[in-house]
């Protein structure tokens, strides 16, 4: 079996105030390598939120989170950033490219801490850039790249660091269908036996495209198991999740 690459045990993240907003109730949570999760729930369900204390961008009120077997629970700054660019690859909605560089040179930016002779550097984002379908335009600056290519570039920013974990935040949510399509086809050919794929999204029909499903709803998971299994009447949630926009 593979192995636990993320543990949380009652993780909760409460936000003070007047009145206070929970937005993270309770939850447990066990992700190994080899999946391809995706978590869904309305507006305001607490999946982003979620999806930060994942990504060790915020910590929690109450709970555990382990990475890799190591406890990141109240971490130091240092800690918790040394163990995002050990462990964790992030890609967003927006590409969030730097303009004057090439795809190469945006893709290698993500190596720049790693004490690599630039040799070295160039040659693992060609790989990553390669991996992802686009070896044909390594020296494309990202005006000269569609929509979807800037999102492959930007995955393959977030993979170049060969991470164990994948966190997507709405990554085709500024796509078209056809896009989409693509980047949930690159995503899906990141799984394998070490790295697992843990993907935020208000549409649905993606989300069932994952190997399995969380969702969500007032902080807390209301339902975990494999995407296939979703019922049918879920099919009004679904409607709902495609029209979320803002959460916490």
């Amino acid at each position: 079996m593979n192995q636990v690459l993320l543990e949380l045990e009652a993780v909760s993240r409460t936000y003070p105030g007047a009145e206070p907003v929970h937005a993270v109730r309770s939850v447990n949570l066990s992700v190994r390598a080899g999946e391809f999760v995706s978590i869904t729930g309305p507006s305001g369900s607490g999946k982003s939120t979620l999806l930060g204390l994942l990504g060790l961008l915020d910590q929690p009120t109450e709970g555990t989170i382990a990475l890799t077997g190591v406890d990141v629970t109240g971490a130091t700054d240092a800690k918790r950033t040394a163990m995002r660019g050990q462990v964790l690859g992030f890609v967003f909605q927006q590409f969030h490219l730097i303009p004057h560089l090439s795809a190469t040179g945006n893709v290698e930016v993500a190596l720049l801490y790693r004490h690599l002779r630039p040799i070295e550097r160039r040659r693992l984002a060609h790989s990553a850039l390669e991996r992802i379908g686009l070896g044909h335009r390594f020296d494309h600056r990202p005006t000269e790249l569609s929509g979807g290519e800037q999102q492959r570039v930007a995955i393959a920013r977030a993979i170049v660091t060969e991470p164990r974990i994948v966190l997507a935040d709405e990554p085709t949510g500024a796509l078209d269908t056809t896009n989409a399509d693509n980047i949930m086809d690159v995503l899906n050919g990141l799984v394998d036996d070490k790295t697992a794929v843990i993907m935020v999204t208000h549409d649905g029909e993606l989300a069932d495209r994952a190997s399995r499903r969380i969702r969500m709803r007032d902080g807390a998971i209301v339902s975990d198991g494999a995407a296939s299994d979703r019922p049918s009447s879920d099919a009004a949630t679904s409607v709902a999740e495609r029209s979320s926009v803002v959460e916490p």
